[in-house]
């Protein structure tokens, strides 16, 4: 198998951000974003997708949480597309639904190369911790938005802590599963030749 790593950083007036990713690890994450419940969603991602990933982002806290979370996942998005290079060999599709207690989460995703996101749902408080919940959405729309993805994505229930954990890592376990290589293929899995 190649090397599905990728590891990059991305300096703004807003944020400074360090990512690396191993595609095909164990789960093991350092996290420092300065958000805690930010910190805790990429651990668990990092966890349940069985991607070793390292995020450190120095954000403009004191303004609120929009730019820290958007540009890591501009920054985790754009790693993910350059970690998996040609997609040569890819499962590409996935769709999965993770539970937390009264919270159900679900994601179908496509590795198409062609960026859409789409969201059902809303969360029921405003905020968890440090992270503003819609923050949760938007962080979904840039990750897929660099990484190349379709996501569709979906979330029901009544306390914002469990909807937004059980989205990270249904989106984890949706992604580990449709950028799986398949050991029947060798080619990718488009009719175009390329994704």
């Amino acid at each position: 198998m190649s090397d599905r790593t990728a590891a990059l950083t991305r300096e703004t007036a807003e944020t400074e951000i360090e990512v690396t990713l191993d595609l095909d690890g164990g789960g093991d994450a350092t996290v420092e974003t300065e958000i805690g419940f930010f910190d805790h969603m990429l651990e668990s991602f990092a966890k349940h997708g069985l991607f070793d990933l390292t995020v450190r982002c120095d954000g403009d806290l004191e303004i609120d949480d929009h730019h820290t979370v958007e540009d890591v996942g501009i920054a985790l998005g754009s790693a993910i597309e350059e970690a998996l290079g040609d997609k040569r060999g890819i499962v590409r599709f996935a769709d999965r639904r993770v539970p937390l207690d009264e919270a159900v989460a679900e994601v179908v995703l496509d590795v198409s190369g062609r960026p859409y996101f789409a969201f059902d749902g809303s969360f029921s408080q405003e905020s968890v911790g440090g992270l503003t919940s819609h923050m949760a959405r938007h962080f979904l729309r840039s990750l897929s938005t660099n990484a190349g993805l379709t996501l569709h994505a979906g979330v029901d229930g009544e306390n914002a802590h469990h909807e937004i954990e059980a989205l990270f890592k249904c989106t984890a376990r949706a992604l580990d599963d449709a950028t799986r290589i398949d050991d029947r293929r060798s080619d990718t899995p488009s009719t175009k030749g390329e994704l």
